[in-house]
């Protein structure tokens, strides 16, 4: 749960600190006092996007920091190897600067923003206004269904997995299929490529094996000339002794005197040594001036193949593997196109077997939807009578998805959620009758069913109570309350009955100083809190009638909550 957060130079909040109650919390304050700030900078050390504009105006940075505590073991630890520590505790630490940079870190340990939004989807659970847009969406009740049913990991995943072949297969025949216009025009045109190719008669590294040969001819008389030199300085001539022979003299006078002592045998065995490599060196050099012995035109032959490689190269590749490896892919290419009505015959087959099969997973991922979808009305509607709309009736329809397969990557089905405001009236599809009240407490329902099956332990409610009064108002406090007694509930509202049920309640309060805008954030006493609810209630002006009604709500809430334990 979040236990504390600390906030420096988030929009008009220069500084607070708050310490949040373990059950239920609330914010109040004027409509644009600040309410939905604190939101977002939960949501900023939650790794939600944020923007320059977010920093408070003269402020070269800001800060945001929150302290959980009592966590589950989240598998984000496990897969970041960062733990919470030794009390359980886990602080994280978000720093904004106005080029745009963020510094974070959990438990002093650096961390990307990524990494911090990951941790905050395990942690966290922010409801906005938005949502109820959600609701509207038939698009969306699809995904609010599985994850209700629990199947996005286990048959929507394996469905998913056959469709993807059955695309692949698709995508196949695709390429294959084309007029005969097309095919004659593509096939000239690889056979004509394959033709200049093979014609060519490449060999893998034959450009590097000519460009050396090349600089050797380019050079032979100075290569020449060199070796002539350095073979007769080794062997010697006519006149003189070379190297090699002086080297023979030296070995042969300490070969008598080898056996003297290791000292002089060790000093012929390195004669003996320079002797060897000097004979081998001085063959090399004699094999090396035959090699330079050129053919005629020899050089204007190698200029012209690398000509025609550079040429081919520019087409087909840079070198001659690659110009070796598009005649392959070329070959291949014309015996599909040669061969493409069996290819195409043979992808049928397969197209018609992953077609069965995803077939087969749709159908059990349906039937898994239609049970999941039976259990979720009977949530809901017991839900719905708690929040006061014990006429309404909601149901889950399923339709089979149209088109060629009849789906696609979310299965075989269409769902829509459908509801009747009163009694005998028809079902419809929500976006078409629901009032902005009625969205509320029904996305609150579908919410709080959701969230059962989830491990987060926190949740928050951004004014999604909007459209909500009286009586349905004290209901959806009432649910709140229920809900707060197993997740840690924060509700930003203006309703006093959601006020007076909370356990724990802040004001936001805007005031200006020094010609700045200041908003304070603070923990309300009992005083304080008859007070507040007394505003929400009455307006501006605070009357002694409106202080004594605001003590009733709160200790009807109070008894209200015991009566829960």
């Amino acid at each position: 749960m979040l236990a504390q957060l600390h906030i420096e130079n988030i929009a008009v909040i220069e500084s607070s600190d708050m310490a949040f109650g373990d059950h239920f919390n609330v914010l109040t304050g004027e409509t644009g006092a600040g309410k939905s700030i604190v939101v977002d900078a939960i949501g900023a050390i939650l790794g939600q996007r944020t923007s320059r504009d977010l920093i408070r105006t003269g402020a070269r940075g800001a800060v945001v920091e929150a302290l959980f505590c009592r966590l589950p073991a989240l598998s984000w630890f496990q897969e970041n190897g960062i733990l919470p520590d030794e009390n359980g505790e886990l602080l994280l630490r978000r720093e904004l600067t106005g080029d745009g940079r963020n510094t974070c870190r959990a438990n002093g340990q650096l961390i990307t923003v990524a990494q911090l939004k990951a941790l905050g989807d395990q942690l966290v659970n922010i409801h906005g206004q938005h949502d109820g847009q959600q609701l509207l969406d038939p698009g969306c009740h699809l995904s609010y269904l599985d994850r209700f049913g629990a199947l996005a990991d286990g048959l929507l995943a394996e469905f998913q997995s056959s469709y993807g072949a059955v695309v692949e297969l698709k995508r196949e025949m695709s390429d294959l299929q084309m007029d005969e216009a097309e095919k004659a025009r593509r096939m000239d045109s690889l056979q004509y490529q394959i033709d200049e190719l093979e014609a060519a008669d490449l060999k893998e590294g034959e450009q590097e094996a000519l460009s050396q040969r090349r600089e050797v001819l380019r050079n032979a008389e100075k290569l020449l000339s060199a070796a002539a030199q350095a073979h007769g300085a080794l062997s010697g001539d006519e006149d003189s002794s070379g190297a090699v022979d002086l080297l023979e003299r030296a070995e042969d006078a300490l070969s008598d005197v080898s056996r003297v002592s290791e000292e002089w045998r060790a000093l012929w065995e390195k004669t003996s040594e320079l002797t060897y490599a000097a004979r081998d060196l001085a063959e090399q050099l004699r094999d090396v001036e035959g090699s330079l012995d050129m053919e005629p035109g020899e050089l204007d032959q190698v200029e012209t193949r690398l000509d025609q490689l550079y040429r081919l190269g520019k087409k087909y590749g840079s070198d001659t593997k690659e110009m070796l490896a598009y005649l392959e892919k070329c070959r291949d290419e014309l015996d599909q196109i040669q061969f493409s009505a069996d290819r195409l015959e043979k992808l049928e087959g397969k197209l018609a077997e992953a077609v069965k099969e995803a077939n087969a997973k749709g159908l059990a991922l349906r039937a898994a939807r239609e049970k999941a979808a039976r259990l979720l009305e009977e949530r809901i509607q017991r839900e719905l009578a708690e929040l006061d709309m014990p006429k309404v009736c909601f149901r889950v329809s399923m339709a089979e998805k149209g088109g060629d397969l009849g789906m696609d990557a979310t299965g075989m089905d269409e769902v829509c959620f459908l509801m009747s405001a009163n009694l005998g009236e028809d079902l419809k599809p929500i976006h078409k009758i629901a009032s902005g009240g009625e969205l509320a407490r029904i996305m609150l329902a579908l919410k709080n069913v959701l969230a059962e099956n989830d491990d987060v332990s926190t949740l928050i409610f951004d004014e999604v109570d909007t459209g909500v009064s009286g009586r349905a108002a004290q209901k959806v406090a009432q649910k709140l309350a229920q809900v707060s007694r197993c997740k840690q509930v924060l509700c930003v509202t203006h309703l006093p009955q959601l006020a007076a049920m909370a356990d724990t309640h802040f004001s936001v309060e805007k005031g200006e100083r020094n010609e700045r805008t200041y908003t304070k954030v603070e923990a309300l006493d009992m005083d304080r809190r008859k007070e507040e609810v007394a505003r929400l209630t009455s307006g501006e002006e605070i009357t002694a009638v409106a202080l004594e009604s605001a003590g009733e709500l709160l200790e009807s809430a109070r008894q209200y909550r015991e009566g829960m334990y």
